[in-house]
């Protein structure tokens, strides 16, 4: 059975609901299966003012507990083409498993939000890739396997990067059925792989 952290940060609740999704999608192929997050960078008058959901249940993870995980599914939202620096923030401090190779060989993946349909979507996964392959990560997407991201019947995330939804300018969109699903086919799909090469 492998095990598989799906580590995230979300300001506004659209990657949380995307994390519980994919975390449904690793259960269903056998994985021990843990959802945390990272910390809080932003001072906590700005995080209130801005509207942030500060309440979420996921506990904080620690740099030195992803060495306990077959795979990482990092989720974070998208800032200008990037993912969020509170993500950036947690991962520039895994220096020292980076120096141990402490990492080599994990499956490691991600999935993100953005406002709009164009808003970096593709380019936050991909900024994902050099921190996942610099640590030996093996990397794994969102296969056309999952044909929910083809079509153009309606607006939607979603693309052989990772999994995505689209939160909206004013961020009142939540992800869309086909996107939770998409996220479930990554979890699930990131998961049986882990669990091979685990094995």
């Amino acid at each position: 059975m492998a095990k598989v952290l799906v580590l995230y940060y979300s300001s506004y609740g659209h990657i949380e609901t995307m994390a519980y999704a994919v975390a449904e999608g690793a259960r269903e192929a056998g994985a021990e299966v843990v959802v945390k997050r990272v910390p809080e960078t932003a001072p906590e008058e700005v995080a209130k003012g801005a509207g942030f959901k500060l309440d979420q249940e996921a506990p904080i993870a620690t740099v030195a507990e992803l060495t306990d995980y077959d795979a990482i599914i990092f989720g974070a939202p998208t800032r200008y083409g990037s993912f969020a620096s509170q993500m950036r923030a947690f991962i520039d401090q895994t220096g020292g498993l980076w120096a141990k190779g402490a990492l080599v060989g994990k499956v490691g993946s991600a999935f993100t939000s953005s406002a709009t349909q164009h808003g970096g979507q593709e380019s936050t996964i991909l900024t994902f890739l050099p921190t996942l392959l610099h640590h030996g990560f093996v990397v794994v997407g969102l296969p056309y396997a999952f044909a929910g991201q083809m079509g153009l019947e309606e607006i939607k995330g979603g693309s052989p990067y990772g999994a995505s939804t689209i939160a909206g300018a004013d961020g009142s969109r939540q992800p869309s059925a086909v996107e939770l699903e998409g996220a479930r086919f990554q979890g699930k799909h990131v998961a049986t792989i882990a669990g091979k090469l685990a094995g």
